[in-house]
């Protein structure tokens, strides 16, 4: 199912929320063992809102940083014709499609 970015930031400030509460931290807690203030910290709870360096400090303070290792892979090949075939495509000039 497809989702919107705001359910997205949603989601994951839920999912970090809840990661929080399981380790039995408090906010205060995450927030200094992530160097994310506590301003921000609350925000994303409450909102989905945070930087990029921020949540991936948030994450990585709650041991799950390895899991951003999957996210934008690029796809797998079938075969090694098609990696070739791709590889000889030109690369888009950038802002062009």
């Amino acid at each position: 199912q497809m989702h919107t970015p705001n359910e997205v930031e949603r989601m994951l400030a839920q999912r970090v929320r809840g990661l929080r509460l399981l380790a039995g931290w408090k906010q205060v807690t995450l927030a200094e063992r992530s160097g994310v203030t506590l301003a921000s910290l609350k925000r994303f709870e409450g909102t989905g809102k945070i930087s990029l360096e921020s949540l991936l400090r948030l994450v990585h303070a709650l041991g799950r940083l390895d899991e951003f290792d999957q996210l934008l892979r690029p796809p797998a090949f079938r075969s090694l014709d098609e990696l070739e075939a791709r590889a000889s495509k030109p690369m888009p000039k950038r802002g062009r499609r």
